[in-house]
């Protein structure tokens, strides 16, 4: 295998790290206190050109864990109503231990040694899962306890615009505005916003890294 082709494996892009793209529809902004209603997690993988690709999504519809808050103002934003039946609803624990036993064994095929999260202002997608994940006594997970990649900051970067249906239509991503605010719309419009700025990065030429090679000058 060439140096290039060893760099453009999943398992040397990013340090290790295996991306888990991550959005949560929530009952208020509280990590401690609100529910979490809603998750979608997108796994990636890399194509045989080296491009960061969308594999495939697990989809969650949760109760509200006992004693949760919820905001009327949140659930009128997101348009969720908790106690319809129809919503299909699981309890935290299954949703979660389902989330990493399928994660992980993404991970593992990958060969990566930890998984991040990667959200649109990542910082509240990541509160809220290390929260449930914490309250339901689910040890050794495979997310790194503090570190992610914000997509929000990225586009930022790369983009010029932070905002997701914004940073979407600069990047050529479709995006429909009465789709967003539901976890699966928004986790594999921002799954593909990763890949596409992580994808124009290599085509720009800044990836593979060649810092070690020796000028012949």
């Amino acid at each position: 295998m060439s140096d290039i082709a060893e760099h453009n494996l999943l398992k040397n892009r990013f340090r290790g790290y295996f991306p888990v793209v991550i959005d949560v529809e929530t009952a208020g902004f509280n990590k401690e206190t609100d529910a979490l209603l809603e998750i979608a997690v997108t796994l990636l993988k890399m194509d045989e050109h080296g491009e960061l690709v969308l594999d495939r999504t697990l989809h969650y519809h949760i109760e509200p864990f006992e004693g949760a808050n919820l905001e009327p103002e949140a659930l009128a934003f997101n348009g969720i109503d908790p106690t319809n039946p129809l919503r299909g609803a699981v309890d935290e624990k299954t949703a979660f231990k389902e989330i990493v036993k399928e994660v992980k064994k993404a991970q593992k095929a990958s060969d990566c040694h930890r998984s991040i999260i990667v959200a649109h202002n990542a910082a509240f997608d990541h509160g809220f899962v290390t929260k449930a994940l914490e309250r339901n006594s689910i040890k050794r997970t495979p997310f790194h306890p503090f570190a992610t990649f914000d997509t929000a900051a990225l586009s930022g970067l790369a983009l010029g615009h932070t905002v997701l249906a914004k940073a979407c239509q600069f990047a050529g991503i479709p995006f429909d505005n009465k789709e967003a605010h539901s976890a699966l719309y928004d986790t594999e419009r921002t799954a593909e916003l990763f890949c596409h700025i992580v994808n124009k990065w290599k085509s720009l030429g800044g990836w593979p890294l060649l810092a070690n090679e020796t000028s012949e000058d």
